[in-house]
């Protein structure tokens, strides 16, 4: 059983910070690539950043819409997955969602391809 919990979402002003953070458990399911979505209304899910599992993996993926804004991280102490926003505009506007899986998923993510993910949590950025 995989469990994934987002949290760190809400609603700010553009040019603000926020940091979210996704918990991931597991008993015997090993997550290897883990990814952040978003999808505002209207709009097709998009991965804004991935990255793989041990330290000697290649840098994180980033959407061209926010590198340079955003990072993506990864605490293996507490199995905890974040994203730094930074220089937040009103089009990051969008439910976030956290995604994993067991195998190494190619570069740049594709949500149909990710066995497990969290409920999402709501950004909202206003001009």
């Amino acid at each position: 059983q995989v469990q994934v919990v987002e949290s760190g979402g809400g609603s700010v002003q553009a040019g603000d910070s926020l940091r979210l953070s996704c918990a991931v458990s597991w008993d015997t399911y090993r997550p290897y690539s883990a990814a952040w979505f978003r999808q505002a209304p209207g709009k097709e899910r998009e991965g804004v950043g991935a990255l793989y599992a041990g330290r000697d993996s290649p840098p994180p993926y980033y959407a061209d819409s926010v590198k340079g804004r955003f990072t993506i991280s990864r605490d293996y102490a507490s199995n905890t997955l974040y994203l730094q926003m930074n220089s937040l505009k009103s089009e990051d506007t969008a439910m976030y969602y956290c995604a994993v899986d067991a195998r190494r998923l190619s570069f740049p993510p594709v949500h149909s391809h990710y066995a497990y993910w969290g409920q999402g949590t709501q950004v909202t950025v206003s001009s």
